[in-house]
């Protein structure tokens, strides 16, 4: 049986507790997917998640909507993180192109746009869906992990 969560966060910096408190529940292995519309905080939840796992609250984490994954291997971190940008991600067969196959086993994978993978979503992922509430910063983060 799967368990679900939900959190009401009310800013930005409530949205990042969120997700540093979400990142002391990673250990490796796991395949996060981020869903939500553009500027939901797909980004500064993934962010958020890095840095707790790295230790390093000011570590650089760019985004990888160009170059589609940026990978962490920190010596602080449980696992090395693998964070994917499926954005601009033409074609699913793409994604092997990223190094796909080597990140699926004992590394933390984030994933935003993870509805491009289609078929090829792991099942045994924790499904992590951020919605606004109305035209504020308020967010509603739906946390959905496999049985």
């Amino acid at each position: 049986m799967s368990s679900e969560e939900t959190i009401e966060t009310h800013s930005e910096t409530e949205t990042i507790v969120a997700a540093q408190n979400f990142a002391k529940t990673l250990s490796g292995g796991e395949v996060i997917c981020l869903y939500g519309t553009l500027g939901m905080g797909k980004s500064v939840f993934a962010r958020s998640i890095i840095r707790t796992l790295s230790g390093d609250s000011d570590l650089d984490v760019p985004s990888p909507t160009f170059t589609l994954v940026q990978i962490y291997d920190e010596q602080n971190a449980p696992a090395p993180i693998w964070h994917f940008d499926l954005y601009r991600l033409e074609d699913t067969e793409e994604i092997y192109e990223t190094g796909w196959e080597d990140a699926l086993g004992e590394a933390i994978l984030i994933i935003e746009w993870p509805e491009r993978l289609g078929s090829l979503k792991p099942s045994h992922s924790i499904d992590v869906h951020i919605t606004a509430n109305g035209k504020t910063a308020q967010r509603t983060i739906q946390i959905k992990r496999p049985a």
